[in-house]
């Protein structure tokens, strides 16, 4: 029996150690971690690390980063705020520092502002009488010390490691006041003062000095480190108030190949290019490290409008993919972040872009994996394949609706009256009607670009307005609208065209042509629906499984590329995945069958083909044995 045990034991330790393999720094999964809520004034100092790093600096945000809470925050307060009630420091030559645009100043004032707020809670600490106020100052304490944290480990291992024994001793030492006076803990004063002042000693070397040395990169990386000019890699880090997760509810996926009944296992381009949308190994530069896809921003095939990254978003559902984070070389140095563009029915809706700038979704599909994102050169297989898959993406269907665009005999009778308007030429829209454009008899677009005045001139004589025309179909869950996601409703676009084209609508006008609008974006069934079987983690399961599934025409094509790609894309996945399960009893399981096809990726590096071919034996098996009851 106790054979067993050490056996089942060490199957176990293998698998956590996997895990925690896939989980390693520069590993890029599809399935972002969710953070812990940042304290004001650690939020507020990453944030100005993260923005002072963009060229040009957006110094508004900068500002914006100390004196309003951070996207998304808990608190209700910003960090200037938080330190005027909680603490006696000045925020003072921080904002004198910001107010002169003043690089390095602003680094050396908001690092040495951040130290000393350590200092001033450890000092509390060390001061409390008993155990709770000294347990709250420690903790306090230890969520500012957060804002260095990550980017001491990467340039001092070592010094991290003995930080965190200290600042372990010093709350495991604080004390406790136990639970209804059972189990209270005294605090120990000297391992308390002992810890306190290994912390206090590097903060006073490293984040408190008189002077810091000029740096091209802002990082909290130790002073003594930085001037020791040795060189360091930080790892991709998003600021607080980042998010890239995916929106909720989650929009329902529409592939015309499997509304025909056809099964994606039978379609291995298709498939494979399905993994690439999923895959951040495509992309280079910090959307790879921080695992962000094709999908992170088109959530199956729709948008992501929850979708935000200070300094490169200016709304949720929003990004300025030409801006300094992800591609530097890309950086067209120009604030003008755009909305998401929805995918569906991607194989009508060319030109592509905004403006319609690419003819060729093969040409658009590139730009944004070499230059927006800065991936390497895509191979033609991989562009074969993404288009192959993109290229399925079907609209919503919506019963109010006839195949020509006209309104179904269910319509709304306000929608009714909305379809006349809509069809109806304007004087000031140069006798054109609203179809004019957006012809329902072709999906609701013309394929064509027009400049209706929504863009702000460039300079003065730019012809640089025109935008193409875009769908109206799904365009319901699609909001905010127009490019830059000015307007917030479909009724207020309605306003905008009746009060920009001096249109003459009455507020019943207005309404009825706002029910048409939102009739034909609206959809029979818009989101993915979930329930007990029908899970978040059957859907990743089932489609990581599927794209496996290509492994059955590259192995024999002795692919090695390809497979690497796609060994490395979904085996960290199916372990990522692992953690949105409820049936917490098979994570194992997944974890094993995850092992299984990093194997295939350990033997297709050493070219050993019989190997891989024989880890992908299990792997099937494997996975026909445990698909039903992981769920």
């Amino acid at each position: 029996m106790q054979n067993i045990l050490n056996s089942r034991l060490g199957a176990a330790l293998q698998i956590f150690v996997f895990a925690l393999a896939i989980f390693a720094p520069g590993s890029a999964v599809a399935t972002p971690a969710k953070e812990a809520p940042w304290l004001p004034e650690a939020a507020a100092y990453r944030l100005t690390l993260f923005l002072g790093n963009l060229a040009p600096i957006p110094w508004d945000e900068v500002e914006n980063a100390w004196r309003v809470p951070y996207h998304g925050s808990e608190f209700s307060d910003g960090a200037v705020a938080r330190l005027s009630r909680n603490s006696a420091l000045s925020t003072e030559a921080v904002l004198l520092a910001i107010g002169a645009r003043d690089r390095q100043a602003i680094f050396a004032e908001a690092t040495r502002l951040i130290a000393s707020r350590i200092e001033e809670e450890l000092d509390r600490a060390m001061a409390a009488g008993s155990a709770t106020p000294a347990q709250a100052s420690v903790s306090e304490a230890r969520g500012l010390y957060r804002a260095f944290e990550d980017h001491l480990k990467a340039a001092d291992p070592d010094a991290a490691r003995t930080l965190g024994r200290a600042w372990l001793q010093l709350s495991s030492n604080a004390g406790s006041a136990g639970v209804l006076g059972v189990g209270a803990q005294p605090s120990d004063r000297r391992l308390m003062t002992e810890a306190r002042q290994t912390i206090s000693n590097y903060l006073v070397a490293n984040y408190l000095v008189a002077e810091f040395a000029p740096r091209n990169s802002l990082t909290a990386v130790p002073e003594t480190v930085h001037r020791a000019g040795t060189p360091i890699s930080i790892p991709a880090a998003l600021p607080p108030g980042a998010d890239i997760f995916d929106q909720d509810p989650l929009p329902r996926l529409v592939l015309n190949f499997e509304e025909q009944g056809i099964d994606e296992t039978d379609l291995p381009l298709i498939a494979y290019g399905d993994m690439l949308f999923d895959s951040a190994q495509i992309f280079g530069g910090p959307a790879q490290e921080l695992g962000i896809t094709c999908s992170t921003c088109h959530n199956r095939s729709d948008i992501n409008n929850r979708l935000f990254i200070p300094g490169a978003s200016h709304q949720p559902g929003s990004v300025d993919v030409d801006g300094a984070f992800f591609n530097p070389m890309f950086n067209d140095r120009r604030d003008d972040p755009i909305d998401i563009p929805s995918l569906r029915g991607l194989r009508f809706t060319g030109p592509y872009g905004r403006d319609g700038r690419f003819a060729s979704l093969r040409d658009f599909t590139r730009n944004v994996i070499v230059n927006e994102f800065a991936g390497p050169e895509p191979t033609p297989f991989m562009l074969d394949a993404l288009l192959a898959y993109m290229i399925e993406f079907d609209f919503l269907p919506n019963s109010l609706l006839n195949s020509d665009g006209t309104l179904a005999a269910t319509a709304p009778e306000a929608a009714r009256r909305g379809e006349a308007i809509f069809n109806q030429p304007f004087a000031g829209m140069g006798g054109n009607a609203c179809a004019s454009c957006h012809v329902p008899s072709a999906n609701f677009m013309d394929r064509n670009a027009y400049d209706i005045g929504s863009v702000a001139s460039a300079y003065e004589g730019a012809r640089s307005g025109a935008l193409d025309t875009p769908t109206l179909l799904g365009s319901l869950y699609t909001a905010p609208y127009f490019h830059d996601g000015a307007l917030p409703t479909m009724a207020s676009v309605v306003d905008w065209f009746d009060d920009a084209k001096g249109l003459g609508l009455n507020e019943t006008d207005r309404m009825d042509l706002t029910s048409y609008l939102e009739t034909v974006g609206a959809a029979d069934e818009p989101y993915t629906t979930f329930d007990d079987r029908a899970t978040p983690f059957r859907l990743a399961f089932d489609e990581l499984t599927t794209f496996a599934s290509t492994l059955d025409t590259l192995l024999p094509a002795r692919d090695k590329s390809h497979v690497l790609l796609l060994t490395d894309t979904v085996a960290a996945d199916l372990a990522a995945d692992a953690s949105t399960m409820s049936n917490h009893a098979a994570r194992p399981e997944i974890y094993a069958l995850s092992r299984y096809l990093a194997d295939v990726g350990v033997a297709v590096r050493a070219d050993d083909w019989g190997a891989a071919e024989a880890a992908w034996s299990e792997f099937q098996r494997y996975e026909s044995e445990i698909k039903e009851r992981v769920y």
